[in-house]
């Protein structure tokens, strides 16, 4: 948002206010005065205007999870544990999750924040690849991948997937990269061919690879190299 209308959209303060308080240089973001009203104020900005602050400026945080089996992906639940619950964190209270995963999925979770950057991740339009690891009930047949590739149609939402690719690992496992995250999609997609999936495991999310040195139920904060990669 730009300065001047964050600082107008607070009721001590009108437009002609706003202007004199920038061309007398009395408001400071992140430390450096401002005169531009054009100047952003983010989400995460410290702002002030002479020695009060009308804006804390927290810090952004990201983190990644590996999530276990028996976790739901909430902030909140009155039954089961939650992916927040593995977290020792201060103000948990201020996290959110960058796109969720079913009770008994394991893998890569993402939790953070920042509201813009969590957007950016799960946003339709991104397209954005998770891949997963699936092993079945059945053989997985080669025809599946084209099927996959072509698109499945749900009934029930009237609409039909994205084309994913299927990789073959052995009779029963297979790797698996969609581009969507509709409710339970991989188990639906292989629930098409009458083949129940035993255990899903999401690997990654774009360029971003679950660290292999995390443990089940552990995390970490995510570097500054892969928070950019959003």
């Amino acid at each position: 948002m730009r300065v001047d209308r964050f600082l107008s959209n607070l009721p001590r303060y009108n437009r002609q206010q706003v202007r004199l308080l920038l061309v007398e240089k009395r408001v400071r973001i992140d430390g450096k005065v401002v005169s531009d009203p054009h100047s952003d104020v983010l989400e995460f900005s410290r702002v002030e205007v002479d020695d009060e602050v009308l804006q804390s400026g927290k810090p952004a945080r990201y983190f990644m999870l590996h999530k276990p089996p028996g976790c739901v992906s909430a902030t909140r639940d009155p039954q089961h544990a939650t992916v927040l619950d593995l977290l020792d964190e201060p103000h948990k209270d201020d996290l959110h999750i960058a796109g969720r995963l079913d009770f008994n999925t394991t893998g890569l979770m993402l939790i953070t924040n920042d509201g813009t950057w969590s957007r950016r991740l799960t946003q339709p339009q991104t397209k954005l690849p998770k891949v997963y690891y699936v092993e079945t009930e059945q053989d997985i047949d080669p025809s599946y991948a084209l099927k996959f590739a072509e698109g499945i149609y749900f009934a029930f939402e009237d609409l039909t997937t994205q084309p994913a690719q299927l990789e073959l690992l052995g009779p029963r496992s297979a790797r698996l990269s969609i581009v969507e995250g509709r409710y339970h999609q991989v188990k639906r997609m292989f629930g098409f061919f009458n083949n129940k999936v035993l255990h899903l495991h999401r690997e990654s999310i774009g360029e971003l690879t679950l660290d292999h040195a995390l443990k089940p139920g552990e995390y970490r904060a995510l570097r500054t190299e892969e928070i950019h990669l959003f």
